[in-house]
Order: C-alpha cells, then sequence, then structure tokens
C-alpha cells in the first residue's frame, strides 16, 4: 500500500496493523492529502473500517473544538497573558486583609497587555507603589481583563464583586470604541456596573476613567463616545478622570507598536492621571491617622 502526501513523500506498508498504527499516528496528515490504496480492500474493511472512522471522527471533533477555542480570543488582542487556570478577570487569590480595596476594573489597559512585567509596570501595579510609598493602607485589585468590552464587564462583575470593594475604578469601553459598538448601548452597560457596585456596596466610591474612540470613527461617533462619560459622572454623582490616556494617547514613543497599548513609559503616565484624581479619596485618611 503506499499513502501519498501531496510532498511527494510515500510510506510503504506491508500489513493492516502497519497501516492502522500509521494512520493513527498520521491522521491530521492523511485528512488533508489523497489516500491511494492497493491492498485488498476487502480484507482490511473488518480490521479498519471502524477504528479508522473513530479516528476521524475524534480528529475532527477536537479540530472543531480548537477552532471555537480560537473563535472565542477578541480578535484585536491576542490575549496570551491569560492561563487556562485564570478564573474570570483573574485577580489574584482574595486577600483576607481587613484593609480597604481598591479595584481596578478594565480591559487590557489595566491588565498591563504587552509588558514584561504588567503586575507591576501596569498604571494599576505603579498606583499599589505610590500607596505602599505612602504608607497607605489598602489592598489594590488588577481586575482588567485584555478585551474586555462594556458587555463582558457586566457579565462579569458580579463575579469581582464576592470580594469588598471600597474604591472602585472603573476603566472599560476602549474596545467597544475600537469596535464601532453603538455608543448607547456602551452607555447601557457602563451605568448597569454602576448600579450593581452601588446595590452592593453602597458605601463604596466610584471612579470613572473616561476614554475616547479613535478619529477614524468619525466626528458624530467620537462626540457621542467621548460623552458617555461625564454624562455618567454627572447623572451618578461619581469621580471622573477626563481621559486615562491623556498625553499618552497617540504619542508613538509612548506607546507599543500597535499605537494602542501604552509602553512602560506610557502607563508611568497613565498612572499619574489616575492617580490626581484618586489621591483625593485616599491621602486624607492617611492625615486622621
Amino acid at each position: 500500500m503506499n499513502i501519498r502526501f501531496s510532498d511527494k513523500r510515500f510510506m510503504f506498508i506491508d500489513s493492516p496493523k502497519q497501516l492502522l498504527f500509521t494512520l493513527i499516528k498520521t491522521t491530521s496528515k492523511v485528512s488533508n492529502h489523497l489516500l491511494i490504496s492497493i491492498y485488498p480492500t476487502k480484507k482490511l474493511n473488518k480490521l479498519l473500517t471502524l477504528q479508522f472512522l473513530s479516528i476521524v471522527i475524534i480528529a475532527t471533533f477536537m479540530g472543531a473544538c480548537g477552532n471555537e477555542q480560537n473563535k472565542s480570543i477578541p480578535e484585536n488582542t491576542n490575549d496570551t497573558q491569560k492561563k487556562s487556570s485564570e478564573m474570570p478577570g483573574n485577580p489574584k487569590p482574595i486577600d483576607d486583609s481587613d484593609a480597604p480595596r481598591i479595584i481596578f476594573f478594565g480591559n487590557s489597559l489595566s491588565a498591563g497587555y504587552g509588558l514584561d512585567d504588567p503586575e507591576n509596570q501596569s498604571f494599576p501595579g505603579i498606583i499599589r507603589k505610590k500607596i505602599e510609598e505612602n504608607k497607605l493602607e489598602y489592598t489594590v485589585v488588577n481586575a482588567g481583563l485584555s478585551g474586555e468590552t462594556t458587555a463582558g464587564g457586566k457579565n462579569r462583575i458580579d463575579w469581582i464583586l464576592k470580594q469588598p470593594v471600597n474604591i472602585f475604578i472603573l476603566e472599560l469601553g476602549g474596545n467597544d470604541g475600537l469596535r464601532g459598538i453603538d455608543t448607547e448601548e456602551s452607555k447601557r452597560n457602563l451605568q448597569a456596573i454602576i448600579d450593581i457596585v452601588n446595590t452592593k456596596y453602597p458605601e463604596a466610591k466610584i471612579i470613572l476613567a473616561g476614554m475616547e474612540a479613535p478619529p477614524n470613527m468619525g466626528d458624530d461617533y467620537t462626540a457621542d463616545f467621548r460623552s458617555i462619560y461625564p454624562e455618567l459622572a454627572e447623572k451618578n454623582n461619581i469621580a471622573l478622570i477626563p481621559f486615562l490616556l491623556q498625553d499618552v494617547g497617540g504619542e508613538a514613543h509612548l506607546n507599543q507598536s500597535d499605537g494602542i497599548h501604552p509602553n512602560i513609559k506610557g502607563h508611568k503616565i497613565v498612572a499619574e492621571n489616575v492617580w490626581v484624581v484618586l489621591k483625593d479619596f485616599i491621602l486624607p485618611e492617611k492625615e486622621e491617622i
């Protein structure tokens, strides 16, 4: 029996057992190449038919599962940071300390996508260091998830709020803007997240990080998108970071090669944009000590 592949290689098979063994080892190749048999078919049928069909079915099923898994990855992130052992949002195991908790709830910007050491180099990590330097008793949880949209955030917020929160920094919407999602839908999702936080932890302080849509989305869309954040901040009486990426967005030397995600220098500036607002919530407590 000859098994011929498109790259002109040949394999000589002289027995049914050898054929079965070869098929098991090379199913992925056989399924995509021409199989020519000169071995008596009737002699092989009883031995191979069921086994071969089983192999093909299993291989096809595994391939389909792999394709579906690939489809679930956000097409604009290549999110290799998320490990199979992670829970949604992957905040670190809940700290049992009684220290007040600050949660950064966002997307790849909070997650530190593309950085060598996202835990320390991302702007939430830099904020954590600032808090430590100021000897403030706060636990910082980075619940950023690459590729997250406002809809995705709404779906996982209940899980994140299994831990208590004192200051909730909401950094979502950037991916909505990149995808051109209807601004009213994004606004509703952000409002839903705010409502859930307020309901479960009414004493928690919420800080909303403003974002902007890329200019190629058109003047009307970018204007509508920009207005989402100040309108929500005013409606809910919450603090606002006017534009999270102020002095970073559009600056090539402060961003990675994709032009979207800040590099280390960019994250330091973003951290300052956040600190300007956040410090008013935590520094006064230090003065009372």
